[in-house]
């Protein structure tokens, strides 16, 4: 495992954004842990969490032009994430959208660098793929290419049928998901701290109940 993603993971439950307990999901299953990564909410965590998103970018080998991030999380995430690039070397524009069209000053949904080439898409997970869809609809629009996603975490869960919502995406799009972490992930670091067996058993006891293969 590369030693950002345990970091990542590590860093999450040190900002109780990653908790773990009894969590009832959208799905209406209960969860041995919780995700919310609305909860890297001060500058010096949004500043690490834009560190690891460009790491695992840059890790991935995606090729790239420019980022985008869709209307609301993905703000933060994408201008945060352009920061870290440049200081890896790589300065990249970025843009992202509004909910409603705009129809005065400049108008329109987009706001940032004209989109174009090849756009990466930054978001925080994919849950039911909607905001996957909406954004790839938008780029599409504007003549650009859509050509990849990055989440933070990837919980490897079953949706309604044997895939997972990362899974539908790269199926039904044809473009790459890079998480900073997976679920596979999480199992790993559980097993290297101690105190943490309880948890480790109950995520281990889920994914066997609910996770889908590693592709």
């Amino acid at each position: 495992m590369l030693n950002f993603k345990q970091d990542f993971i590590r860093f999450a439950v040190q900002q109780k954004v990653l908790c773990f307990g009894e969590f009832q999901t959208k799905a209406g299953r209960l969860s041995p842990y919780f995700f919310n990564a609305g909860l890297f909410d001060d500058g010096a965590s949004l500043r690490n969490l834009s560190q690891f998103y460009a790491q695992a970018i840059l890790a991935s080998g995606l090729s790239f032009d420019m980022l985008f991030g869709p209307a609301y999380k993905g703000i933060p995430l994408a201008a945060g994430t352009a920061i870290a690039l440049v200081e890896q070397g790589r300065n990249v524009p970025y843009c992202y959208n509004r909910k409603e069209a705009k129809d005065h000053g400049e108008g329109g949904t987009m706001v940032g660098a004209k989109p174009q080439g090849r756009v990466l898409i930054v978001d925080d997970v994919i849950s039911a793929g909607t905001s996957v869809r909406e954004s790839v609809d938008l780029i599409c629009a504007v003549g650009a290419e859509p050509c990849g996603v990055v989440i933070a975490l990837d919980r490897m869960e079953r949706g309604q049928g044997a895939l997972s919502a990362v899974q539908e995406v790269r199926r039904n799009y044809a473009i790459p998901v890079v998480s900073i972490a997976t679920l596979d992930d999480l199992l790993a670091y559980l097993q290297g701290e101690a105190g943490m067996m309880q948890n480790l058993h109950a995520a281990q006891l889920y994914r066997d109940k609910y996770g889908v293969k590693n592709e």
